[in-house]
């Protein structure tokens, strides 16, 4: 959520930056609901001082002798008038705040204009594409000809979009997500984390999934609310919701592997074929929370500890910087890691990397202690998929084929593969 303070000292800057994300603000509206607003609240604080002072006359009356039912009747009718006042003060701030929840976070400046995915900025390459003698097969023809892929066991079971995996291929995704693990708490000071696969409202409400998003969440609960988790992200940045972390306890890390769960609502029709688009998938997130000035230098460094996955399994990729049309709602500025897969001859995002600065924390009113003012002020977080299972598993499949159909296990994956050098 952005600071209320904006809109009421620059709102012209929060419209220019809403508008570099073609969302369209009704500044007036909003403005119109804050007049209210203020003219309520001066109103509300009136009677109440009306109605204090009143008061204290009734102790004066009675120590002279005088009839106190005159002022006991203008009470009364004070804080009839406050009730009311209060009622139409408090809806005029639910209004407002469920406006507010609405708006995305304000974009970084070096975020570039663009409106889809196409205005992505490309940063980097990593790697040498592979070249093959024969005809590259999708991870959809590999698995099902090596008898570890069943999508239709997982249509029979569930529905579309879930997959069974079986055998050498559910250990090759176990080994990958062991891979990831061991680098991000061993190599990169992350502390492992497991969380549940449930989340209330107030928790998806904190990192920004509702209430705009609601559309894409599988709800299991009504009451109480409970929802399944779409990315680790929402449990483990809740922790630190209403809570004020110490100085010296910063920056705090975090990785968690846990299924992800998403309707896919806004995406029908895409990625029908194969696994690239799931209901339910498994992924490694990192978190950090961290003091302010130092998210900018947290989010280079958690993309890189993401990419040193990709680097262990020497699998080709590239870094994009998202455009303003293509950054998520909650994010101010977001890389993208996509790996190339052969059989589409496309790169395809494996992690989605970003810094939300004070927008989640604010939701959360997840604060630390500056000791330099004795104060509680807002933290800022940053996560990225370290990485997304399924899509290594996939990449692996189509980037470590021979042309029998067999999967060649990468070398940084064989300390987890029992002595299995190669998938047939």
């Amino acid at each position: 959520m952005l600071d209320p303070h904006l809109f009421r000292n620059d709102i012209d800057f929060v419209k220019a930056q809403l508008e570099r994300r073609n969302f369209d603000f009704n500044a007036e509206a909003y403005q119109a609901l804050e007049r209210q607003r203020k003219e309520i609240q001066v109103k509300t604080q009136q009677l109440q001082s009306e109605r204090n002072s009143r008061s204290k006359k009734i102790g004066q009356a009675k120590a002279k002798g005088e009839d106190i039912q005159p002022l006991l009747a203008q009470i009364d009718d004070l804080g009839s008038q406050l009730k009311v006042a209060e009622t139409e003060l408090g809806k005029i701030q639910e209004q407002m705040s469920v406006i507010l929840e609405g708006i995305p976070n304000i974009l970084d400046e070096v975020v570039p204009a663009g409106k889809s995915e196409d205005d992505n900025v490309e940063l980097s390459q990593w790697g040498t594409l592979p070249e093959f003698s024969f005809e590259p097969k999708d991870h959809v023809d590999l698995g099902e000809s090596l008898l570890g892929m069943n999508f239709e066991l997982g249509v029979k079971i569930a529905s579309a979009r879930f997959v069974v995996l079986q055998g050498k291929l559910a250990k090759l995704q176990r080994a990958i997500i062991q891979l990831m693990l061991d680098t991000h708490t061993e190599e990169h000071g992350y502390s492992e984390t497991y969380v549940p696969f449930l989340a209330n409202a107030a928790s998806l409400r904190g990192t920004g999934q509702l209430p705009k998003f609601e559309e894409d969440l599988f709800k299991a609960s009504d009451d109480p609310d409970l929802y399944l988790i779409p990315t680790a992200e929402v449990p483990v940045t809740n922790i630190v919701r209403d809570t004020i972390v110490d100085a010296d306890e910063l920056p705090l890390k975090f990785t968690c592997h846990s299924p992800c769960f998403r309707s896919e609502a806004g995406a029908y029709g895409r990625d029908v074929r194969g696994m690239i688009r799931q209901h339910q998938f498994e992924k490694v997130e990192l978190v950090q929370i961290v003091k302010p000035e130092e998210s900018e230098t947290a989010h280079e460094q958690l993309t890189a500890d993401a990419e040193v996955i990709l680097q262990k399994l020497k699998l080709p990729y590239r870094k994009v910087l998202l455009c303003a049309g293509d950054t998520g709602f909650s994010s101010s500025k977001t890389y993208d890691l996509e790996v190339w897969l052969p059989a589409q001859g496309a790169y395809r995002e494996i992690s989605s990397c970003s810094n939300f600065k004070d927008f989640q924390a604010r939701r959360l009113q997840a604060r630390w202690r500056n000791p330099e003012t004795g104060k509680p002020e807002l933290l800022h977080t940053v996560n990225g998929s370290g990485l997304a299972a399924g899509r290594t598993l996939i990449a692996v499949m189509e980037n470590y084929q021979d042309e029998q159909g067999r999967i060649h296990v990468p070398e940084a994956l064989l300390p987890y593969m029992s002595g299995l050098e190669i998938i047939d």
